[in-house]
C-alpha cells in the first residue's frame, strides 16, 4: 500500500510540552502583575478557577485552547475592573504575549533530520495539533506542507473531521494516509477511525490502554521511516 500522507502531532510528539506551557504561565503571571497590579499576584489556581468558569459557561469553547485562553484573561481583567472593549483589548493584548511565549519550544534534535528526509522521498507532510503550536513560529515551517489545528478547524482530535481536512488539503484517500501522535485517544483513535493507519509514539513504553491496537508502535522518532517501509 503506498503512503503519500504523513501526519503529525505536535506536542509531546515532536518536542516536551509542559516544559513549555509552565514558562510561559509563569511569565504570563509576571506579566500580569507588572501591567494590571490591581490584581495582585495572579495564581495557576486563580487561572484553573477561571477556565473552570469559562467552560461552565462556554462549553462549546473547549476545542480550542486559544479561546479559552482568551476567556481566561478577559475574566482576570473584567475582575480587575476594566470593561467593555477595553477590557477585550487588554484580554487580547495579554493572550498574544502568552501565545508568544507558547513558542519558545524545543524541537527534539532528530525532528528537522526525519522530516527533511521523509519530504526527500517524496511524501507529503502535514501537521494536526489540539494546540496553538504555529509550525512557523517555531522553526519548522519549511518542513511541512501544511499545518492544521482546532481552533482553525472549529473542531479537535479525535474527532474524524480534523482528518478528512487534512485529506481533503492533500487531495488523498485515507488507506494512502498514516499519523504519527503520542495520544492513544485524539491521534490513535481519531486516525483509527477516519480509515488511516497510525504511528503510536511512545517514548515512555506504556501499555496499549485497550482497544483497538495502532499498525505500529516506535519508542524513538528516528525508527519512523523503517516503520513506514513497513507499513507500505
Amino acid at each position: 500500500m503506498t503512503i503519500r500522507l504523513v501526519t503529525f502531532d505536535l506536542d509531546d510528539t515532536l518536542w516536551h510540552c509542559a516544559p513549555v506551557i509552565a514558562q510561559a504561565e509563569q511569565r504570563l503571571q509576571d506579566w500580569l502583575w507588572q501591567r494590571v497590579p490591581q490584581l495582585g499576584r495572579v495564581t495557576l489556581e486563580q487561572i484553573a478557577q477561571w477556565k473552570a468558569q469559562v467552560l461552565a459557561q462556554q462549553p462549546q469553547i473547549a476545542h480550542s485552547v486559544s479561546k479559552v485562553r482568551h476567556q481566561v484573561l478577559l475574566q482576570a481583567f473584567l475582575q480587575a475592573g476594566e470593561r467593555g472593549q477595553h477590557a477585550q483589548q487588554c484580554a487580547e493584548e495579554a493572550f498574544q504575549f502568552f501565545l508568544g511565549e507558547r513558542q519558545r519550544v524545543q524541537p527534539f534534535a532528530e525532528v528537522r533530520p526525519l522530516l527533511q528526509g521523509l519530504r526527500s522521498r517524496g511524501l507529503i507532510l502535514a501537521a494536526l495539533s489540539n494546540g496553538n503550536a504555529d509550525v512557523r513560529r517555531v522553526g519548522l515551517g519549511d518542513c511541512f506542507d501544511f499545518a492544521l489545528n482546532a481552533d482553525a478547524l472549529g473542531v479537535g482530535k479525535p474527532d474524524v473531521a480534523v482528518f478528512n481536512a487534512a485529506l481533503g488539503r492533500a487531495g488523498v484517500q485515507p488507506h494512502h494516509a498514516v499519523h504519527v501522535g503520542d495520544n492513544p485517544r485524539d491521534d490513535m483513535l481519531g486516525a483509527l477511525n477516519a480509515g488511516w493507519q497510525a504511528v503510536w509514539y511512545n517514548p515512555n513504553c506504556l501499555p496499549w490502554p485497550g482497544g483497538t491496537a495502532p499498525q505500529a508502535q516506535i519508542r524513538q522518532l528516528q525508527a519512523l521511516p523503517a516503520a513506514l517501509e513497513r507499513l507500505a
